[in-house]
């Protein structure tokens, strides 16, 4: 029997992701609040739900993919979420960076109807996910890997990092997080100093490329702040910018937690999740 496959979720990151799924030959259908990337993926071969329990009674493996722990539970649960569609023996795929034991939460209900959650976050962005360079960071068990391994390879052709048990991937995700907005910190503040002493962000990037000291993530940051400062005072830009600030101060502050919770600090990370407006260019006083 064909496996058919649902994706909830179709914003930036979730929307290049689901749109290999139908071209790779599965039935494919697919659920978010906003019409318009569903219509783009019902041209690409995919049928659209009007419920996220729709995509669930239609699907052996979903995946969703929205901004927070409460739109995963939100679209997860309830007599509408696609946990109430599922059948036994499916999968649920929560993309989604969040806290481990909001995947544990899903998993208590999950397993009294015969479906398996894993975690299977997502790391590499928009940009990579379209060229199925996405990196697939996931917790759970062997048996339930080996189930959604067809739809991963549809989906990405880099290896997936198994971490571990239920909530592994979710736990992976924070600390990689954290590397990532600690490397765009230190960036910024470099850049700043560059510039306020006369030397071009173009001169620093290549010196910091040279030595290794700059990641192709730090300087594909660091294109942020060669906006021309019209465009970046625009409406759109701001918007832009401050989603991406929410999204990281959310991270931040899920792995902020799990410090709390491990008894270690993260002052460094505290430092930052604190800065984010700066670091993205938002002009937001509250938090500047």
């Amino acid at each position: 029997m064909a496996i058919r496959v649902g994706f909830i979720g179709l914003g930036n990151q979730g929307k290049p992701i689901a749109a290999h799924l139908a071209p790779a030959g599965f039935e494919t259908i697919v659920y978010d609040i906003d019409s318009e990337p569903v219509a783009l993926l019902v041209e690409g071969g995919a049928r659209a739900a009007a419920t996220p329990r729709e995509v669930g009674e239609n699907a052996d493996i979903v995946g969703i993919c929205v901004p927070e722990d409460k739109h995963v539970l939100a679209v997860a649960l309830g007599e509408e979420g696609v946990l109430s569609g599922m059948g036994e023996g499916s999968v649920l795929l929560v993309h989604s960076t969040i806290l481990p034991e909001t995947i544990e939460e899903l998993a208590r209900v999950a397993v009294e109807r015969g479906v398996e959650v894993m975690d299977a976050c997502v790391t590499g962005g928009a940009m990579r996910a379209k060229a199925r360079q996405l990196t697939y960071l996931i917790g759970g068990s062997e048996a339930a890997l080996k189930k959604v391994a067809v739809y991963l390879e549809a989906t990405t052709d880099v290896p997936v990092i198994h971490a571990g048990a239920l909530g592994s991937g979710a736990k992976l995700k924070l600390c990689i997080n954290l590397i990532t907005y600690i490397q765009w910190a230190a960036a910024h503040e470099s850049m700043l100093l560059a510039r306020a002493i006369g030397l071009p962000q173009e001169v620093l990037e290549a010196a910091g490329r040279a030595n290794g000291q700059m990641t192709d993530l730090m300087v594909a940051f660091l294109a942020v702040h060669k906006v021309p400062e019209a465009d970046r005072l625009s409406d759109s830009f701001q918007e832009m910018m401050r989603r991406n600030m929410k999204i990281a101060e959310k991270d931040l502050a899920w792995a902020l937690r799990l410090a709390r919770e491990s008894d270690i600090a993260l002052p460094v990370g505290g430092i930052v999740a604190q800065s984010m407006a700066r670091i993205y260019g938002v002009e937001d006083a509250g938090r500047r």
